[in-house]
């Protein structure tokens, strides 16, 4: 009768630490497609104000070279005449800018596009491996005798793989105008 008390508590304690190894598999998966969701989010919210951003600092730095250009223009129309020493100054001015900021900055807001994309692409790619880790380690379970027993008598399903849709498998595409 002992021996049989024993065999039976010791089932018990197996079935609970399977039951709870169940659910914490079952949890890991929901915190990992939770954070496949938040960078997805972030990357639909991030690029496009990301691109905004250039495409604004782009429309600056145009106009401050069409000025650039006018100025020259009107500079060297205007060199023999009195009037030219004003022009001569704002040239100067502008000129000044330029010489202190040689490319501007579109160029370094370019580049950190490209680093915040390439960066937001890595941790969703990162999150997704993670999710079919976690997906994979509970479907092993599932399936790997003696815990599948514990799986079927309290009803645990097998999880699908994180698959892109169609549309998402292709890489973001950026619209400048």
């Amino acid at each position: 009768m002992v021996i049989f008390i024993v065999i039976l508590f010791v089932i018990l304690i197996y079935v609970l630490i399977q039951y709870n190894s169940f659910v914490k598999k079952k949890n890991a998966i929901e915190q990992s497609k939770s954070s496949i969701d938040v960078y997805l989010t972030q990357r639909f919210d991030l690029i496009p104000n990301l691109v905004t951003c250039v495409k604004a600092y782009c429309e600056h730095e145009e106009s401050i070279f069409k000025e650039i250009t006018e100025l020259r223009s009107k500079y060297y129309e205007t060199r023999n005449l009195k009037d030219g020493a004003i022009v001569n100054n704002e040239c100067n001015d502008i000129l000044a800018i330029g010489e202190n900021y040689p490319d501007l900055k579109a160029n370094t807001q370019f580049i950190n596009l490209q680093k915040n994309l390439q960066k937001m692409e890595n941790q969703l790619q990162a999150a997704r491996r993670i999710y079919n880790i976690d997906v994979t380690n509970y479907n092993n379970s599932i399936d790997m005798f003696p815990s599948s027993i514990i799986a079927k008598i309290f009803h645990f399903e097998k999880e699908e793989l994180f698959d892109a849709e169609e549309e998402a498998k292709n890489s973001t595409k950026i619209k400048y105008n």
